[in-house]
């Protein structure tokens, strides 16, 4: 096999992949990346068993064929040789030649035999969406997803279809986040809803093209499938049930907040510097237009603030984790948000002020 590309699209190709690899592998081909040469355009293959992509770009093929080499090593050459012209060439025994201008490296690699096949696709059953349409669900639930690896199924964003509407909800257990889009179309196969892998969720963010109108998305044999352009991302589905997050979503009281989103995001900010490091706790106070934001800290002081807001119900005094908020309110586009409250010992509800498309629910804390 040998090809000629151009080193800022072999870059490019490489740093997709990366994070896909795995770092410490019990199966050694797993660390290497799959490149397939043919009709002028190498086709670019990883998986750790888990997630798979596979990623096509136009180059000039001098001859056909297929090899497996370290993705890390490759990654780590490529990126340090000058801005030309790369000849990639695989020699007997599955040794690499890469040259560029005087810089020449040999590098052990692996035969394409022994790596794992990548699926078949049909983009028969695939629901069309936008990309940006996808983006902004992920990033208004990505933040939400449980860190702790016990809680399996909280290890994700959970992506369900029902009365016209594609939703995807995440949660850790303190906090709660949920958007859907509306759709035409039916869709049966995200009706039972799957619960889409962390690692894949980040891996999507980095692989999909923003530039690209659309995506097609779909469930095939328990695995999420995306096909963007010239690259098709699998990850597997995460195996357990997904909480009834409509229990959690709290009923809409008379107490409500409608607050500037920046000034809110930057008194928070201020605020939370005397917060503990751990818990980031700190109290507001909601009374008659008005929000008052303190916190306190043996070691360094005390902070107050307050801000204007509208707000006409009853007073209420409550305790939240300051780094969920900003999170929450940063995944808002509008100026104005709303903050619902029941009581000072329930959950709020932070929602755009005019597009109700997205609402985050947040477990109060007892300072």
């Amino acid at each position: 096999m040998q090809f000629k590309i151009e080193k800022e699209v072999f870059l490019k190709a490489l740093g997709q992949i990366q994070g896909i690899i795995e770092k410490k592998h019990t199966i050694p081909i797993l660390a290497n990346v799959h490149i397939n040469a043919g009709n002028n355009e190498i086709i670019l293959t990883a998986t750790d068993l888990e997630i798979g992509v596979r990623s096509k770009f136009s180059t000039e093929v001098i001859q056909e064929g297929k090899v497996t080499v370290s993705a890390k090593k490759l990654f780590e050459i490529i990126r340090e040789l000058p801005d030309r012209d790369i000849i990639f060439k695989s020699k007997d025994n599955c040794w690499i030649e890469i040259k560029c201008e005087k810089s020449i490296f040999n590098l052990v690699g692996l035969s394409s035999d022994e790596y794992p096949k990548f699926p078949e696709i049909k983009s028969s059953n695939l629901l069309n969406i936008k990309s940006s349409q996808l983006n902004e669900m992920i990033d208004k639930t990505i933040f939400s997803i449980s860190n702790d690896e016990t809680k399996y199924n909280l290890n994700g964003i959970y992506l369900k279809y029902e009365d016209n509407k594609l939703s995807m909800i995440s949660t850790d257990g303190h906090r709660l986040s949920y958007n859907f889009m509306n759709i035409s179309e039916e869709f049966s196969c995200f009706e039972k809803g799957s619960i889409l892998p962390k690692k894949g969720i980040f891996e999507l963010r980095k692989i999909i093209n923003k530039d690209n109108e659309n995506l097609e998305i779909g469930i095939v044999d328990n695995n999420f499938i995306v096909i963007d352009e010239n690259t098709i991302l699998i990850m597997r589905l995460v195996d357990g049930e997904f909480p009834d997050y409509k229990r959690v979503i709290p009923e809409k009281s008379g107490n409500k907040a409608i607050i500037n989103k920046n000034e809110f995001f930057h008194a928070l900010k201020r605020i939370s510097i005397f917060s503990s490091e751990k818990s980031k706790g700190i109290k507001i106070n909601f009374d008659k237009n008005k929000a008052v934001l303190t916190s306190s800290n043996p070691d360094l002081g005390d902070a107050r603030e307050e801000i204007d807001v509208t707000y006409n119900g009853q007073e209420i005094s409550i305790g939240f984790n300051s780094k969920y908020i900003i999170d929450i309110i940063q995944a808002i586009e509008e100026e104005y948000i709303e903050f619902h409250l029941k009581d000072n010992i329930s959950p709020g509800m932070i929602e755009p002020e005019k597009n109700k498309n997205f609402v985050s629910v947040i477990m109060p804390m007892r300072l």
